[in-house]
């Protein structure tokens, strides 16, 4: 097995006596689906806030093809090829569409400027589905296209690994498999991807593998069968009385 793009190890972070991320180790190869599953309050996000750099980590490390990033600011993070979208979406609403992707590409791993930045934007948003929106305000757009432009965003900065959180929840079902085959692409254009996900049909129609959170620890990982149809993984979504 290659070298693992990111390789996160005993990685912990405690909100006062809460301790939300205890000990999680995870490995994400190359060109490779992640699912990072668990129920509601189960540290999910803040393990990519960690990845990310929106929180610092207490302890363990968190490994960037082999460059411990654990400790750098967000910006640095970015720029070494980690991107990513957030559970609620955030935008920049008084920016246009091409704006908010523009902002990308100045943050990237190359960063772009000028009318090279105005092209590779119009660019990102035609292929997230976007096209002829590019003067719209994300205020204006519906919620799946505002996902679609903060998706965009994300790929501006040219991410080697991007880090999903529930970018598919909340989609109707006819949203839900351009969301997936839009993903799927991504993988095959190179970019890693560990995603936060509760939708379990895109689960099992993405992921070559799964880590299964509860109470801020792993309790599973293996395939997406393998952990859905584990025991302590039942127990943790539907509780001792229905598992």
């Amino acid at each position: 097995m290659s070298t693992p793009l990111l390789d996160v190890s005993g990685l912990s972070r405690r909100f006062g006596g809460l301790k939300a991320v205890d000990g999680i180790a995870l490995s994400v190869q190359p060109g490779e689906i992640m699912g990072l599953l668990g129920p509601n309050g189960s540290g999910k996000t803040t393990v990519l806030n960690l990845i990310s750099g929106a929180l610092l980590r207490d302890a363990g490390s968190i490994l960037l093809d082999g460059r411990d990033i654990g400790a750098l600011a967000p910006h640095r993070i970015a720029r070494l090829g980690v991107a990513r979208t957030f559970q609620l979406v955030r935008m920049l609403p008084s920016l246009n569409c091409r704006e908010n992707v523009l902002a990308g590409c100045a943050f990237g791993r190359e960063p772009l400027w000028g009318h090279a930045a105005e092209a590779r934007a119009d660019t990102l948003l035609a292929r997230v589905g976007l096209t002829g929106r590019a003067t719209t305000v994300p205020g204006e757009l519906t919620y799946i296209d505002q996902k679609r432009l903060e998706l965009a965003r994300a790929l501006a900065l040219q991410p080697r690994l991007l880090l999903l959180d529930e970018w598919l929840a909340g989609l109707n079902p006819a949203e839900l498999q351009e969301g997936i085959a839009l993903v799927r692409s991504l993988r095959s254009e190179g970019v890693t991807i560990l995603m936060v996900e509760h939708v379990m049909d895109a689960i099992r129609s993405l992921c070559d593998r799964c880590v299964v959170m509860n109470a801020g620890r792993r309790i599973a990982q293996g395939t997406p069968d393998a952990v859905l149809g584990d025991a302590e993984v039942i127990r943790a979504y539907l509780g001792d009385d229905d598992a």
